[in-house]
């Protein structure tokens, strides 16, 4: 018999996610913590938005927050895109060098 340790994230008494690591799950909640003070602050908008739309942009907010912090603090594009294109990049060069060395085999 296996002994599995499981980290549960529940809000209001309802089990929200259930994760295999605390760091994950710490992460979850704090995402929540997020979501929640977001739709207070999107409930005060003067912008007529359903409790359910609130809710759900609150927490599509909360999820990509590196996202809309760059951008506040004035990026371009956000983290996420540069973190991909700088990859992709990485990836075209490593690419360009093994076509290099197959060549000169």
């Amino acid at each position: 018999m296996a002994v599995v340790v499981k980290y549960v994230v529940e809000r209001n008494g309802v089990e929200r996610m259930t994760f295999t690591t605390k760091k994950e799950a710490d992460a979850y909640d704090k995402m929540l913590d997020i979501a929640e003070s977001l739709e207070v602050l999107l409930a005060k908008v003067d912008v007529p938005l359903s409790e359910q739309q609130v809710e759900s942009l609150a927490l599509e907010m909360a999820k990509s927050k590196d996202d809309f912090m760059a951008i506040l603090k004035g990026a371009k594009e956000p983290v996420a895109k540069a973190k991909a294109a700088s990859s992709k990049n990485t990836a075209e060069v490593t690419a360009i060098e093994d076509n290099k060395d197959k060549k000169a085999s």
